[in-house]
């Protein structure tokens, strides 16, 4: 499905037109993955449009480029202003925000250090990512015969673009075997995360969820669920999962910026079951928060 356009994309820190927001096709990046992103909502609120943890966001996305060697030319508060400027001129109450930094036209070859760097932020109306019926239905997942990318081969903890060619093999997968998403192990065989999620299950009360160590993005969304939950009393314990466990959690969910907070019913045909209390209870609350509706996290939310 086409992106819906909107009127300005920032571009190297000028507002162009959407459809002149174009790159060379021998861009470095398109053709060696030499790119890092982020994915990051805005939500409406009463008191305007506000975005869900800016700030650490465009920290992440600033690490992300200096583990690459790529010098952004901008600070992340210059960052942060970037994404309000977008959201602000293509007058978006909410909207889903996509910055993307990326070795640009001038050299090619493996070495991307002399390519330049370009810097983008696009936004644009877009639901949540596995479907609105998946927030209250939950979704059919299946375990990838595709591994996670190793820690010392392409780097989760990176974002890096060239790392996602992984996630679209599992999705890929899990579509033609009629699983809305994937989950990946890694190497060996521990559970590590969706294609574009932090996976969680909660057995006899207590929210487990696989450390950053087993390979996985440490997820600002996964961090949110993590402090909602703990301030709510309940037990949050990072550890190594193995794939069974999945099947005989009293609960399984995924999140993520695009996807927000999604139960998982059933695991390679196992069925768990429909959204469980603690899955429920988490997932209101992270709606009231980004929808302004909780004081207590009232931090989180940066106004446009």
């Amino acid at each position: 499905m086409a992106l819906p356009k909107v009127d300005k994309i920032w571009m190297d820190g000028t507002l162009v037109d959407w459809d002149k927001a174009q790159v060379h096709v021998l861009t470095h990046a398109l053709h060696y993955g030499s790119g890092v992103f982020e994915g990051i909502r805005c939500y409406e609120t009463d008191d305007g449009p506000a975005v869900f943890r800016l700030t650490e966001h465009m920290q992440r996305f600033d690490r992300s480029a200096r583990m690459l060697l790529m010098d952004l030319g901008y600070s992340v508060k210059e960052m942060v202003e970037a994404v309000k400027d977008t959201i602000r001129v293509n007058s978006l109450d909410s909207c889903y925000v996509r910055p993307l930094a990326f070795r640009g036209y001038g050299v090619m070859g493996l070495d991307p250090l002399p390519a330049p760097v370009q810097v983008v932020v696009a936004v644009w109306p877009w639901g949540t990512y596995l479907g609105d019926d998946a927030l209250t239905d939950g979704v059919a997942v299946g375990v990838s015969s595709w591994r996670q990318r190793a820690v010392n081969a392409s780097p989760p903890a990176i974002k890096a673009t060239a790392n996602y060619l992984n996630s679209s093999l599992a999705r890929i997968e899990a579509n033609k075997h009629g699983y809305t998403e994937a989950i990946l192990l890694n190497e060996e065989g521990k559970v590590c995360e969706g294609t574009g999620e932090n996976v969680f299950i909660v057995k006899k009360g207590v929210v487990y969820t696989p450390p950053v160590s087993d390979g996985i993005l440490e997820g600002i969304t996964r961090d949110s669920l993590m402090t909602i939950a703990r301030d709510k009393g309940y037990e949050v314990v990072e550890r190594s999962m193995v794939r069974t466990e999945l099947y005989t959690a009293d609960e399984v969910f995924m999140c993520g910026s695009a996807a927000e907070v999604v139960p998982i019913r059933s695991v390679d045909g196992r069925e768990i079951g429909e959204a469980g209390p603690i899955t429920k209870e988490l997932q209101e609350t992270f709606f009231r928060v980004v929808g302004g509706k909780e004081p207590a996290y009232a931090s989180w939310l940066e106004h446009v």
